[in-house]
């Protein structure tokens, strides 16, 4: 058991940490990963924990420290977060998004503070305090800090899954973000929805603007884009139901819209793009020839094409099949801590750790804290974060003992 006097300590340390972490700007586009490597490598060294660099691209560290378990050939825990943050646009800011501003009511503003630097400073910061307590887990326990998650992650966790260095950690259970929840309850994810990015291709006759021609790209892109909206509306309307919400539904939105060359000439193409997240209950297959009859009703040779089509990923079972969940479920029960189940409604590296079989929850304790992730003055107050501290030392523990 610690003093008082030592906890009040650790936690103005966690709170200078996850302060100088926010500092670094890791911000889109054109991140340098340097001063968040130097960063994490102080952190190893006063946790007295190895760390090792790994690289998809060599501007893009992914950084993994190893807390190494009483029985190194059970499989292991995966705690994962990411560096990069979206960018922030100061002057809508009440203080500098890279500042770390403290307030009068403890919360501190910050780009990253809630997705997802909160998070990573947490996992060691839960592992410092076990530490101390003299704590050693049974299995080995990873913590990642990876790049390019907000992007896609193509050259972090997805590329990373694919190496021998990725199978060398024997992951067998991972946790990773999930988000703030207003309320009283934590949000915990077990799965996420399919990211489809489709642009829709609206060829044409070209010709003079004063004419009505047959063969007309807009008309065909009218056609597209009444299809997709009705859909949307369909999918908006469940939503009134009260025991639905974003993550049981597919999400689509129309994001841009290009083509032609000047205002008198008819254009010989026309591109719609759509992001759309795939409800896990969706057949892929069929959503695909939904989207082919479509085109097909449009006119002739509209067609679409994927920025981005994850494929399938099963969600990670909530039953007794899963003994890590049922470890942390009991953890949680055990702290009075209400659990909110969903789907995410978003994407996160978990969707690449779940395509290979490993179960994953997405979890950030964050309670009685309003939602704040990608927006202007995203801020985590600091009692919600040393708590989180407290919830995760116990996770861990439980986890990791499974």
């Amino acid at each position: 058991m610690l003093s008082l006097e030592t906890m009040a300590q650790l936690d103005t340390l966690a709170v200078e940490n996850f302060r100088e972490y926010l500092r670094i700007p890791s911000v889109h586009p054109n991140i340098n990963y340097d001063d968040c490597v130097k960063f994490l490598d102080k952190q190893a060294k006063s946790l007295d924990l190895p760390m090792k660099i790994y690289y998809i691209d060599r501007k893009k560290p992914i950084v993994i420290f190893t807390w190494k378990g009483s029985d190194p050939f059970l499989p292991t825990i995966l705690l994962n977060s990411h560096m990069d943050v979206v960018p922030a646009f100061s002057d809508q800011w009440t203080y500098p998004p890279f500042s770390a501003h403290l307030d009068e009511k403890g919360n501190i503003f910050a780009r990253g503070s809630q997705d997802m630097k909160c998070v990573g400073i947490q996992y060691l910061e839960a592992i410092r305090r076990l530490q101390l307590k003299e704590q050693r887990p049974k299995r080995t326990v990873h913590v990642s800090f990876v790049p390019e998650e907000e992007i896609g992650g193509v050259l972090g966790m997805k590329d990373f899954t694919q190496t021998n260095d990725f199978k060398s950690l024997h992951v067998g259970f991972a946790l990773d973000e999930g988000v703030a929840n207003p309320t009283n309850s934590f949000y915990v994810f077990n799965g996420e929805r399919s990211i489809w990015h489709v642009h829709v291709h609206c060829p044409g006759s070209p010709g003079h603007g004063s004419m009505l021609l047959d063969d007309n790209a807009g008309e065909k892109i009218r056609i597209i884009i009444d299809k997709f909206m009705d859909f949307r509306a369909e999918q908006k309307s469940k939503l009134s139901n009260s025991n639905s919400r974003l993550g049981d539904v597919t999400s689509i939105n129309l994001t841009k819209i290009y083509g032609g060359v000047q205002t008198n000439v008819i254009p010989n193409n026309i591109t719609a793009v759509f992001d759309i997240r795939l409800d896990p209950e969706v057949n892929h297959d069929d959503f695909e020839s939904m989207l082919q009859k479509w085109c097909q009703e449009a006119g002739k040779n509209v067609h679409f094409t994927f920025e981005e089509k994850n494929r399938f990923v099963p969600s990670t079972k909530l039953d007794n099949s899963n003994p890590y969940w049922i470890a942390f479920k009991k953890c949680c029960d055990e702290q009075n801590i209400n659990l909110d189940i969903g789907i995410f409604p978003g994407g996160t590296d978990s969707r690449y750790i779940r395509d290979l079989g490993i179960p994953a929850l997405g979890f950030s304790p964050m309670n009685n804290t309003k939602i704040l992730l990608h927006d202007h003055d995203e801020h985590l107050n600091k009692d919600v974060f040393i708590r989180g501290i407290q919830i995760y030392e116990e996770i861990i523990k439980a986890i990791s003992n499974v």
